[in-house]
């Protein structure tokens, strides 16, 4: 806790900061703060609005689902 930082927050118990760019600026938006750690020319950056990522993968949401199904059945509890 409180030892990371990036993508997947800061972990530190303070949501208000948890969309921190790597050059120390806080974001509002998921879409300005997703762009921040886009390797120039890599991908194309997004847009305000969140793409849904099974658009882009068609058959892929039943697999997901599926998938995801496991993390919410009694091994997890």
């Amino acid at each position: 806790s409180g030892q990371v930082r990036g993508l997947c927050g800061t972990f530190n118990g303070d949501q208000r900061d948890e969309f921190t760019t790597p050059e120390g600026d806080v974001e509002q938006g998921v879409a300005a703060f997703a762009n921040a750690f886009r390797a120039a020319g890599a991908c194309p950056a997004l847009g305000p609005g969140i793409p849904d990522p099974c658009d882009g993968f068609p058959g892929s949401r039943e697999r997901a689902e599926a998938a995801c199904a496991v993390l919410m059945g009694p091994a997890f509890q």
